[in-house]
């Protein structure tokens, strides 16, 4: 999730969301696919916050999907008293906006400053949408290969992560990179794990 604030994004107000796949409200899971299910369950999660918190509340929320995105953005809004707020989907391929009042969609012209700044919020949501999934998982990645290595705990895996950023940026890694980071005993049982030919 961004924030953007009088043409400016706020990166200090950006979130991350992990999808539980169940919502604090209950509600009939048969009611949305996965992807419905998701964008439900985080605005949901976030509008309970901002409610607790006694605001502020947005002008509008910009929805990354069509019609059954918003519509279940909407449903979790109503679910926390909140349907007054305004949101609007934009729709990927087409760059239709839709709306409660235009659900068949709404087309800016293409050099709309409002087309324009709606895709510069889009764009930077998907930008750090893609670096949190790489980030996350090049730690699932690292912990999976590197915790079957006597020696490596959290803090070495921490550190190697940091250090070389992913399995193969360890695989890659010399004896004394390897050594600075995590001493020799350590060093000395990573080298011989890929070298025994572990991937």
């Amino acid at each position: 999730m961004v924030v953007c604030e009088d043409g400016r994004m706020k990166k200090g107000e950006y979130r991350k969301f992990r999808i539980r796949g169940a919502s604090p409200v209950p509600h009939p899971p048969a009611l949305f696919p996965d992807d419905f299910a998701s964008m439900h369950e985080v605005v949901l999660r976030r509008y309970q916050k901002v409610l607790e918190n006694g605001g502020p509340f947005p002008d509008l929320i910009l929805i990354d999907g069509g019609k059954g995105q918003l519509a279940a953005a909407y449903q979790a809004l109503q679910e926390l008293g909140l349907a007054n707020l305004v949101a609007v989907g934009i729709a990927k391929k087409e760059e239709l906006l839709f709306t409660r009042e235009h659900a068949d969609g709404l087309a800016l012209p293409k050099d709309s400053p409002a087309l324009l700044l709606i895709r510069r919020i889009r764009d930077e949501a998907h930008r750090f949408a893609v670096t949190f999934h790489r980030q996350s998982r090049a730690k699932r990645d690292l912990r999976s290969e590197i915790d079957v290595i006597p020696g490596v705990g959290t803090r070495r895996r921490k550190a190697l992560l940091v250090s070389f950023g992913s399995v193969a940026g360890v695989r890659r890694a010399t004896r004394e990179e390897l050594v600075r980071v995590v001493g020799t005993r350590c060093a000395d049982a990573i080298l011989g794990h890929f070298a025994a030919g572990n991937s």
